[in-house]
């Protein structure tokens, strides 16, 4: 079944990913309105509504209806600085923004992970994710979904110097550990978005990819 998002919520629409998705999402006919908060201001669009400052200060000004909301926020422990900021980042807006999607009537919360989520891991990293994961499993949706891709391939803004080496690696690894570029991301996300049910589902990065194709 099948069920198509007409008023959505989307955070980290200047990020690799959240570019291809918002791309995708103002070229949907069926898409009335787009609440895009971002720190810089975006391309304008008559179905787009660009708030524009801190996420964490935008988000509890933010209006509805909303039907489907996206997370495409994530940032590496060196770009934010310390692992209080990074949390802040990955775990403290993501659960913010979808404590505001129930607010303003949302069913279905489609947010990224990362492959190895563990709230029992040992690297801080994959535990941070894992506890977000945990956490939006509380907050109770009538549907969520979690992407956990691998390392995410696609031409940044911001070199991140890990990725750009580890990304000719990724490319020849197998399953779910082989890299996913961030426009495949954003066409898997959105496919999943049209999907109904209920309860939580998880899916890897092999699989993401090959929703993506």
């Amino acid at each position: 079944m099948y069920s198509t998002p007409t008023n959505i919520l989307l955070a980290g629409a200047t990020g690799l990913t959240g570019e291809h998705l918002l791309d995708r999402m103002l070229n949907e006919p069926t898409v009335k309105r787009v609440l895009a908060p971002t720190r810089r201001k975006l391309a304008e669009h008559p179905r787009l509504k660009n708030p524009i400052g801190p996420l964490a200060e935008l988000i509890p000004d933010l209006t509805g209806p909303v039907d489907t909301v996206f997370c495409c926020l994530g940032t590496t422990i060196k770009e934010a600085g310390s692992e209080e900021a990074f949390r802040a980042i990955d775990f403290d807006l993501p659960l913010a923004l979808g404590a505001r999607g129930l607010e303003l009537g949302a069913r279905h919360y489609v947010v990224i992970s990362a492959l190895g989520a563990d709230s029992k891991s040992s690297i801080f990293y994959s535990r941070i994710k894992g506890e977000l994961e945990d956490a939006l499993r509380q907050q109770g949706w009538p549907q969520l979904t979690i992407a956990r891709p691998s390392l995410l391939l696609g031409q940044r803004e911001d070199v991140r110097l890990a990725e750009l080496l580890a990304a000719p690696f990724a490319r020849i690894l197998p399953g779910k550990l082989h890299g996913i570029e961030a426009c495949a991301l954003a066409r898997a996300l959105w496919r999943l978005a049209l999907e109904t049910g209920k309860g939580t589902r998880v899916v890897e990065s092999d699989e993401l990819r090959r929703l993506g194709k």
